[in-house]
Formats: structure tokens, C-alpha cells, sequence
């Protein structure tokens, strides 16, 4: 080693307090990745989050880890932080794993642009770590995220459709496609259980969908009544004996949130005798570690879905954007079904069908989970370059 000054790391994008225990997966994963990148390089390195204020306690911690709370007003105008990034050795952008398209608006994405290119201008190394990379629609943000990825020093993707959406912005650098980091969040394994009880079903309602999305108007152009889905389910998995649980994934504090899994889980369970709903998960890890010990599961918040695969659980992913097929079938899980195409009885019998044949799925699952670990060897080996690059190591 030529400098044993940690490698310092700026983490955006990710939380380490968020309700969506998602954006907590690929905070508590990155980390892990990074720790293992480290060790690989042979140095040292000090990671800041740089997160929004909440009075969530963090799900993350260690002597490497720093938590730098902002305000709204800094978030949106992220000058006041400048000197940060000034500091950093490189940042590590995540875009909460599916933010860096036009889908969500303009204002989400304009803070996406505005945080990638003061790092541009502080001239610090940046890392977009695996993501969903689009769909932009926009002239303006193809144009911007074209020179974006263009001036990063290492961009990754998730998946084939995202690394196919940045050829088609023009984008002729080196890509990374890789993986979801969450496929490494660190849980702990389920006891063994006696032989011969119920066959245990993980149910995760999104309270967003439920909802309508986020105004209320089927924003995500599903093509069946997902309430009724819901319900259809619950009867279907409780004439099969299922001993059925309620996963909710998105736990907010505030009463009434668009987002809340939580209460329309709650609501759900109250309509139907002897539904289990988990309870209010704390850390990304604690509900890993709860999914892990269902039999069969299914959903429609993608990291829980993540969480029930990479945990070896046979799992048939309820896609409502490009984002599910594109993740699970760059690893040849070929399980995922469309809510934005199929009605309630097509969709139901796939899951239906993919719940009958859970040994064949959970053997699909192991294979592929396999390419998905070794996808992300390649991105820790690229993050252990850059760190050598860094320290000006050979």
C-alpha cells in the first residue's frame, strides 16, 4: 500500500432509515460489498450515507459507517453539501434502485441529475452502482443521462433490459451488468421444522398498488382489480391448507401513507379467519429472515420477492414495470407474472400453478441464484480496482 488513509465513500441514493425496507436492502448489501471489496484491496475504507432526516433508528452501523442526515431543502439543493463530496475518494450511487428514469416524474429525477453532476464537478469518482437504468422518455433526460454515464467511472446494471436502455441512449462505455446487490443482505436461516405441518405461504400486498399508486388512478396500468386479486389469493392459499402470512415490506410510521403495507395487510387479515400478519420489521435483514422460513411466496414489492429468492424460497414475482422481468430474467427465472397485462383469474392461476410446482421452483431458484452471486463478483472486483486506483495502489 502506498497510503493508509481509508478510502473515503460516499453513499447516495441509499438510506439506512427508510420505510421501504427495499432501499434499506441495497444499503445494508452495498455496505457488505463494499467491506468485501475492501479486504480484496487490502485497505481501509470510511463510508458516509447520505440520508434524509427520519426518527427510524439506522439499520446500519460499524466503526466504517457515518451517517450524514439532510434536510429536505439540502436534498433538493445539494450545494450545501458540495464540500462533502469535495472530500470523497469516490461516490457510490444506487438511485433507490429503480429512480433513474422518467417513470417516477421529473422532480425525482432532477435531484437524481443535479446530485450525479456536482460529483462530476467536485471531480470525484463515480460509481452507479447496479441499478434499473431508465425507461427515459424525455429528450432532456436522455441527453443528461447519456453524458452522465459517459463521465462515471463505473457504471453497472441490474439487469439486460437496463444495460440494452443505455445502449439505446448511445452509450458505447464499458457496462457492468451484474446483479441486484440485495441478492447479498446478510439474514439468519430458519430452524428446522417437524415434518408434516401446513405448507407456509408469505402473501407481500403492496399497499401501493392497493392504493392505485401514488395518485390514486391506477398509475401503474394494471390490467386487473388488485384489491380483488388480493382477496381471490387469500381464499385460493386457504382452500389449498396453506398456513398463510401477510409480508408487508413497506412500513411507515405515518397514518394513512399511499406506500403503508402494513395496514392493508392488517386490513386484509381482519376479513379472513386465521391469516398471520408478520410483524412490524425493524431492519431489511429482520424481514429476510422471516421470509426465509415460508415454503412458498409471493408478491409485489420487488425486494421482497429478492428476499424470499436469494434466501432459496420458491418465489413468483407480480410484476407492475419492466424492472421485475428484467432482474429475475437476466438470471433465467423465468417465474415472474405481469399485472399490467394479465386479469385476476390468469394471474391467479399462474401463481397457483408456479405453488404447485414449488419443488421444480425452488430448484430454478438455487441455479439461478448461482449466476446471480457470481454476476456480483464482478462488480466487488470492480469496486476493489477503483479503490487501488484510489490509493494509488498497483
Amino acid at each position: 500500500m502506498t497510503d493508509d488513509r481509508p478510502v473515503q465513500i460516499a453513499l447516495l441514493f441509499h438510506s439506512a432509515v427508510s420505510d421501504n425496507l427495499g432501499v434499506g436492502a441495497l444499503t445494508v448489501a452495498e455496505i457488505a460489498i463494499l467491506r468485501a471489496a475492501a479486504e480484496q484491496a487490502d485497505c481501509r475504507i470510511a463510508i458516509t450515507i447520505i440520508d434524509w432526516k427520519d426518527p427510524r433508528p439506522p439499520y446500519v452501523d460499524g466503526p466504517d459507517v457515518t451517517i450524514r442526515q439532510v434536510r429536505s431543502r439540502e436534498i433538493a439543493d445539494p450545494r450545501r453539501v458540495f464540500a462533502l463530496l469535495r472530500k470523497m475518494d469516490m461516490v457510490v450511487d444506487i438511485g433507490a434502485g429503480d429512480s433513474f428514469a422518467d417513470i417516477y416524474g421529473s422532480g425525482r429525477l432532477t435531484r437524481l441529475f443535479v446530485w450525479k453532476y456536482l460529483t462530476h464537478l467536485a471531480r470525484t469518482p463515480l460509481v452507479v452502482a447496479p441499478q434499473t437504468l431508465g425507461p427515459f422518455t424525455r429528450k432532456r433526460s436522455q441527453v443528461l443521462a447519456r453524458d452522465t454515464l459517459a463521465r462515471s467511472a463505473i457504471v453497472a446494471t441490474r439487469d439486460g433490459m437496463s444495460t440494452q436502455a443505455a445502449r439505446a441512449l448511445g452509450v458505447t462505455r464499458d457496462i457492468l451488468e451484474v446483479s441486484d446487490v440485495a441478492l447479498r443482505l446478510p439474514y439468519t436461516p430458519p430452524v428446522p421444522r417437524v415434518p408434516g405441518g401446513p405448507v407456509r405461504v408469505g402473501l407481500n400486498v403492496s399497499g401501493l398498488l392497493m392504493n392505485g399508486g401514488y395518485t390514486g388512478k391506477n398509475m401503474f396500468g394494471l390490467s386487473l382489480d388488485y384489491p380483488a386479486l388480493m382477496k381471490g389469493l387469500i381464499a385460493a392459499f386457504q382452500a389449498e391448507g396453506c398456513e398463510l402470512h401477510l409480508v408487508p415490506h413497506v412500513i411507515t410510521h405515518e397514518q394513512g401513507a399511499v406506500e403503508d403495507d402494513y395496514q392493508v395487510s392488517l386490513d386484509l387479515a381482519a376479513a379472513f379467519d386465521g391469516v398471520q400478519v408478520a410483524p412490524r420489521f425493524t431492519t431489511p435483514s429482520e424481514a429476510k429472515s422471516y421470509i426465509a422460513g415460508m415454503d412458498f411466496f409471493v408478491g409485489a414489492r420487488m425486494h421482497a420477492c429478492i428476499a424470499a429468492f436469494s434466501a432459496g424460497v420458491p418465489v413468483v414475482p407480480m410484476a407492475y414495470s419492466r424492472k421485475f422481468e428484467g432482474l429475475f430474467g437476466s438470471l433465467g427465472y423465468m417465474r415472474t407474472v405481469d399485472c399490467t397485462v394479465l386479469d385476476e383469474a390468469s394471474l391467479a392461476g399462474r401463481i397457483l400453478e408456479g405453488f404447485a410446482a414449488r419443488v421444480e421452483l425452488k430448484t430454478e431458484v438455487s441455479a439461478a441464484l448461482v449466476r446471480g452471486r457470481q454476476k456480483l463478483t464482478v462488480y466487488e472486483n470492480a469496486l476493489a480496482d477503483l479503490m487501488r486506483q484510489c490509493r494509488g495502489a498497483t
